[in-house]
């Protein structure tokens, strides 16, 4: 099962990136791993949040490559992560930050899927339907949007990643992105242009001009076809 894949990540309207991603895809194709990390605004050095929880999982994917994956395999992630998190919370004289993160990997034809936060995955089947969306960790206060969970220092009581297995199928589409994506751009939109007969790169590329034109926040995407 071959996967192409393109990145776009953008400030937008932003005075900076809080936004992170990486990818590693092995050299056979036969695994696959994309991860999206949002910093919290609000917070002192939310770059810094997600860039870290981005590296730790990218590394503890590399180093854990043999092993199968799993839900325990995602919660230990998860835990290296938010250590090292709070070690670089140290560093920065235990400083508060955070980030939400969502992430993926392909495993032969099965798709590992764990979020924690409001940044999303969607799932399109070949035939144009939406297959699977993650629930953004989110309660709704006067109005306003607060995350119910997140990677956040010296604070694990949210650390609770939702995490779904699911085969694929050739043809099948899969989004990683930040709010700041889907926020700006209409929900059937933002599905319909994901199925275009186009690379993932065009894809991003009209991406790119939705979110700068219609957002005011960083835009962070990873767009994935299984041919």
């Amino acid at each position: 099962m071959n996967i192409y894949y393109a990145t776009l990540s953008k400030t937008g309207k932003r005075s900076n990136n809080e936004d992170s991603f990486s990818v590693i895809q092995a050299d056979d194709n036969s695994r696959w791993f994309g991860i999206v990390c949002d910093g919290l605004g609000g917070h002192a050095f939310g770059e810094v949040a997600s860039e870290t929880v981005t590296k730790a999982f990218t590394d503890y994917w590399k180093e854990n490559y043999e092993e199968k994956d799993t839900e325990e395999k995602v919660n230990n992630a998860c835990i290296f992560a938010y250590n090292e998190l709070n070690k670089r919370a140290d560093s920065l004289k235990h400083t508060e930050m955070g980030t939400t993160m969502v992430m993926a990997s392909i495993e032969g034809n099965i798709v590992t899927v764990a979020h924690i936060g409001d940044s999303r995955c969607y799932i399109l089947r070949n035939d144009g339907g939406l297959l699977y969306q993650t629930q953004d960790h989110v309660n709704q206060i006067f109005g306003w949007e607060t995350l119910s969970r997140c990677f956040f220092s010296y604070n694990s009581k949210n650390l609770i990643p939702d995490i779904v297995q699911l085969h694929l199928e050739t043809g099948d589409r899969m989004l990683l992105c930040s709010d700041g994506v889907y926020k700006s751009i209409f929900p059937y939109i933002l599905q319909e242009r994901i199925m275009d007969n186009k690379s993932p790169e065009d894809i991003l590329d009209v991406f790119d001009f939705l979110c700068e034109k219609n957002g005011n926040d960083n835009y962070t995407a990873i767009l994935a076809c299984v041919e």
